[in-house]
Order: structure tokens, then sequence, then C-alpha cells
């Protein structure tokens, strides 16, 4: 059996992807330090009960014992977005990029053969309109997607015969998960239609984005923990569908056909100057097992049942817990955190 060190397992990606690895009989040893834990939107009973036991614990505190044993790192745990990371770009790089390398370096020395690190397509940031496949060059736009950028580049020289580092640069993702996300756009889009029944653009909606399902993401994952070494070995993918490139104006004429009675209107130009898509022809052809099953328009209508089970409020919708740097926030307005995002004593989730 192999066994998983899975960082960030209480976020959007992380819970729907423990239950799936436990499906796929791998061992699973998971840690979260627990910022999102106030927002649960739902339950599902075929997988709640396969969420393993947590450690918790900040990534930057991380020990080699706690990684003794594993086979393989699955590293989810940063601050997430672009939004998040400016509101602090110090403690962005201090976490996601100054301790990501340390947990590499530190899995490294405990004897994990397999570094599995979760990267962003935001690293293109500022494309010309053309595709972006693996080789092109970056061009990160914020604090977030520059730490990617720096992750990929350190954690990529600590490869060697006995540590195998891969980078999974993930399409903007989407989809139902118990520890929903609106902050990301086809969920917000679909929590405006329902709640609205109206989206009201901001701007013109011009800008590419590619997208990509939370179950899609989980699965090249696990195809890539599965992969033979010399397929994964130091090597980037990008994660999703070439198909799947769509302006943002697009994403939202399809979320609002989607939702019954939801009307659209198109705002003015906007000032977001990320725009950019990608050509993720290498990981179909590169990854064995894996493919997209998942559209937006069925994402969309993944959400509008959720949405229908629970009866979903406004008050919901926009609740702290469901968007990264409103919950950051409120722990640090709260003297719940600190400045550095450590737990304050005595007010740590548990």
């Amino acid at each position: 059996m192999m066994k998983v060190f899975l960082t960030g397992v209480d976020g959007y990606i992380g819970c729907v992807l423990a239950p799936m690895l436990l499906e796929q009989g791998i061992d699973v040893v998971a840690l979260d330090t627990g910022y999102y834990r106030d927002g649960w939107l739902y339950s599902d009973p075929a997988r709640i009960s396969k969420i393993p036991l947590t450690i918790v614990k900040d990534l930057r505190r991380i020990s080699e014992e706690d990684l003794a044993g594993c086979d393989a790192v699955i590293h989810l745990a940063e601050l997430s977005n672009d939004p998040l990371g400016e509101n602090n770009p110090a403690i962005t790089h201090e976490i996601n990029h100054q301790g990501s390398v340390a947990l590499a370096k530190r899995a490294k020395a405990a004897g994990v053969r397999r570094f599995v690190y979760t990267s962003s397509c935001s690293v293109y940031g500022l494309g010309s309109g053309e595709f972006l496949d693996e080789t092109s060059p970056v061009n990160p736009q914020t604090a977030y997607a520059d730490c990617k950028v720096l992750v990929e580049r350190d954690v990529a020289s600590l490869a060697d015969d006995d540590f195998s580092p891969v980078f999974l640069r993930n399409a903007t993702a989407y989809g139902a998960s118990p520890r929903m996300r609106f902050d990301i756009v086809i969920n917000n889009l679909s929590g405006l239609a329902w709640t609205a029944g109206r989206i009201a653009m901001t701007s013109d909606g011009t800008p590419w984005r590619p997208v990509v399902h939370v179950e899609d993401i989980c699965g090249a994952i696990i195809c890539a923990l599965k992969a033979p070494r010399q397929t994964i070995h130091q090597q980037v993918f990008n994660v999703g569908s070439t198909q799947a490139n769509f302006r943002i104006h697009e994403i939202a004429a399809i979320v609002a056909d989607v939702f019954p009675g939801c009307t659209l209107e198109i705002g003015p130009p906007g000032g977001d100057n990320r725009s950019y898509r990608v050509n993720c022809d290498k990981i179909l052809d590169g990854l064995p097992g894996f493919s997209c099953q998942w559209t937006p328009e069925r994402g969309a209508r993944q959400l509008l049942s959720v949405f229908e089970t629970i009866a979903m409020s406004k008050d919901t919708f926009e609740f702290r817990a469901f968007t990264r740097l409103k919950q950051l926030t409120y722990l640090q307005k709260t003297g719940q955190l600190d400045d550095s995002f450590y737990w304050k004593s005595g007010a740590s989730a548990s």
C-alpha cells in the first residue's frame, strides 16, 4: 500500500481528494492548519466517513518525523488565490515559497521518493492570446503566481535518483466541494445566479481563462502518484483540457443558461490584465490514465443541484469561510491569527 502525506486536507481540493485516494487503496496521512474549518457547505454520505484524521499543524512547522514512512507528498497547503496573496505579499512568500521548499527538503531527507506539487496556470499571467504550453515563458503578475514559479524552480533543483518532483499547473478550478470556495469564477457566478437570479459583470469579461473541475484536478494528482517514475520525474503538466479555455463573458453565459431565469449583464472594459490560454495536450499524451471528465456546463449543473438540495441562502453564499481573503481577515481581526498567520495560543482549530 502506498502511503501519502497530504497537506491541505481541509481545503477546497483536499477534502475531495482524500476520499478518492482512500478509494484507490492509498493510505493517507493528512495535515491542515485549520484556517477554513468554519466552512462546510454540504455532506456527501458516501465519502464523509472516508476523510482521514488530520494532524493540525502549520505547513512551516512540519518535521521529518511527520513525514517518516511516507512514499509521496501531495502538497496543496498554501495561501490560495491572487487577492489573498496580494493582501500580504511578504507572508505569501514566507508560506507559499519558503514553506513549500522547506517541506520538499524535509520530505527528501525523510526518504520520500515522490513530491506532487499543485502549481497553477496563473504562472503564465499575461499572454499574447496564443496558446501557452509547458515550454512557454512564464509571466507571473501577482505574489501568488510568483511563488508558484519560485517553488517549481527550487524544488526541481532537489531532484535526483531518489527524489522525483512533478509540477501540476492547474487551470482555474470549479465544481462542488464540501469545503466550498465562492471566490473562483464559475463557483462565484453560479452562486450569484442562484441567490440573485442575475449576473451583473463589473467588466466586459474579455480576458481568457482555462478552467478545470476539482475532481479532474484530483484525477491528475492520482495519476501522477501512480505513473512510472520516468514519466513524471521533474515534469511540468498543464492540468485541464485545451478545449476548456474561455473568455470570462463566455463562462458567465454558460452559467446563466444553466440557472433558470438568470439574466446576464456585461460591464465596461476592466482593469484585470491577467489573460491566458493554455494548451493541455501534454498531460493527455504523457500522464497515463488522465482525461477530463467535466465541462463547465456540467459543473454548473452540479452546483445548481447542490444549491437546490441544501436550499442555499444568500447569507450562506456570502459567508466568510467560503472566500479565502474574508476568512483570514476575520481570523486576524478577531485575534485568532497573529501577523505571520500563526494561530495564537488557545485559538488553533482542532
